[in-house]
């Protein structure tokens, strides 16, 4: 983590879970300025109020959309992580222009400012609905992959490396269930699930800014990093949490009742971190896959393919959590009130 150090760094979508998060490591990690980029004003004020450090942390009220403001924005920045993005995928579907401006032509304006500043590194911050896509907000995510890894042939002589962390579902992120189920649960029910055979990709938020942070250390341009995680079915998850945390609010959980609404527009059965397709260009490694680009890049070395998978990697792809360990993960991350400790 030593290329945080004394160094400036530059998180788009900064106030949001991820970004505020990487936000805070870079400065515990002894960055010599933070800029936050984002178009949240409250986000902004609330983080200000919550990371007590007037002399390192500077707050950017802009939108990734404006060109002007990223080139401001940029300006002395060593380390970007990109995490400003329109994520909800129902809200993508019904919106499409303005995920397109967003998720890739914003990426695009600041991959221009990267290279035109000549920043140390960049990284942005995907997800596995990149692969293979079913969604609008998949679609628009892989495109803003693809910008990013193909920066690395458009910087001519710069230094600047430009790579791509890929993971799944974060515990506790702003849209997450959890703490949608633990509302559904105190009201006394219903809870309302999409399809009890759905499954999903799961990991505490500490261990995605710990793939961001890595990625940063490690990369040398071109990657895709993906990070290893635990997998849990939607129907368990309810029924765990309904006999978890309905008594700490003193509801039988028999009374609350699982409400089966189907799925929403744009959502898939299964998660997908690496396609069949992806394979061809992945190497595992102890905690994670790192997927090297198809393009020929000036520095890209050739990896012979070594991983343990003979398909694709889903979130059926191993078994699921019980409802102990899912249990245990929730209690550990910390992300539902007080009143929930069991």
């Amino acid at each position: 983590m030593d290329a945080i150090r004394g160094k400036q760094v530059l998180v788009t979508g900064g106030s949001g879970s991820i970004g505020s998060q990487i936000t805070k490591r870079a400065l515990d990690l002894g960055a010599e300025i933070v800029r936050v980029l984002e178009n949240d004003e409250t986000g902004l004020f609330n983080l200000k109020q919550e990371v007590d450090d007037t002399e390192r942390l500077r707050t950017l009220l802009g939108d990734v959309r404006d060109r002007d403001r990223l080139r401001l924005a940029v300006e002395d920045i060593d380390v970007i992580f990109h995490a400003a993005a329109l994520k909800h995928v129902e809200l993508n579907e019904y919106n499409p222009f303005e995920a397109v401006q967003t998720n890739v032509q914003g990426t695009q304006n600041l991959v221009r400012a990267a290279l035109e500043e000549e920043v140390d590194s960049f990284v942005a911050i995907s997800t596995d609905k990149a692969s293979n896509p079913t969604s609008v907000m998949g679609a628009t995510k892989l495109l803003s992959e693809r910008l990013v890894i193909a920066a690395n042939a458009y910087k001519g002589q710069r230094d600047t490396e430009f790579s791509c962390v890929r993971f799944g579902n974060v515990l506790g992120s702003n849209g997450s269930v959890i703490p949608l189920f633990y509302n559904q649960i105190k009201s006394g029910g219903p809870v309302t699930v999409t399809d009890p055979e759905m499954t999903r990709f799961f990991m505490p938020i500490e261990e995605a800014v710990d793939l961001v942070f890595s990625a940063n250390d490690r990369m040398n341009g071109g990657e895709v990093f993906v990070l290893k995680m635990p997998t849990f079915d939607v129907g368990t998850l309810a029924e765990t949490m309904i006999n978890g945390y309905a008594p700490t609010v003193d509801i039988d959980p028999e009374t609350i009742e699982i409400d089966i609404i189907g799925p929403r527009p744009g959502e898939r059965m299964h998660e997908k971190l690496i396609s069949e397709d992806e394979l061809l260009t992945t190497v595992e490694l102890s905690d994670m896959f790192i997927i090297y680009p198809e393009i020929d890049l000036e520095n890209y070395q050739q990896h012979e393919q070594t991983t343990s998978l003979g398909s694709e990697y889903t979130s059926v792809s191993k078994e699921p959590m019980s409802s102990e360990e899912l249990l245990d993960m929730i209690d550990r991350a910390g992300v539902l009130p007080v009143e929930a400790h069991r």
